[in-house]
């Protein structure tokens, strides 16, 4: 069963992608600050995460910046997750070390469909 890292300061939001995840037959574990991503993400060896910008203690992108810095996370699938959708956001978000890109409210369909192409 593949596990899944969402990471989200807002409990509503996870909980929602969490009983999408679950019905669909991942493994799920939470955060809900970027601190609390990187060490989850190092010690529950998670196949992928999802990972909001806008975070108290570290954001998002200082998150990933974190994240890559460890061999074992180097290749991991991030997705992140935001409610800012300006021009030039997506090409940001990948320079930054992002594998994907979705914006909020998110579409199941989509965040379905970003995950099946990342998990392949």
């Amino acid at each position: 069963m593949k596990k899944i890292l969402i990471a989200d300061d807002k409990a509503s939001s996870r909980e929602l992608i969490r009983t999408l995840l679950e019905h669909a037959g991942y493994a799920v574990c939470e955060a809900a600050d970027g601190v609390e991503a990187v060490e989850l993400a190092r010690t529950e060896d998670p196949d992928l995460i999802l990972l909001d910008i806008h975070m108290p203690r570290l954001d998002g992108y200082a998150t990933v910046e974190e994240m890559r810095r460890f061999d074992s996370l180097r290749s991991l699938p991030i997705i992140a997750l935001t409610a800012s959708a300006m021009r030039g956001d997506h090409d940001k978000a990948i320079r930054a070390g992002f594998s994907g890109y979705i914006t909020k409210p998110v579409s199941l369909t989509a965040l379905r469909s970003e995950i099946e192409r990342l998990l392949a």
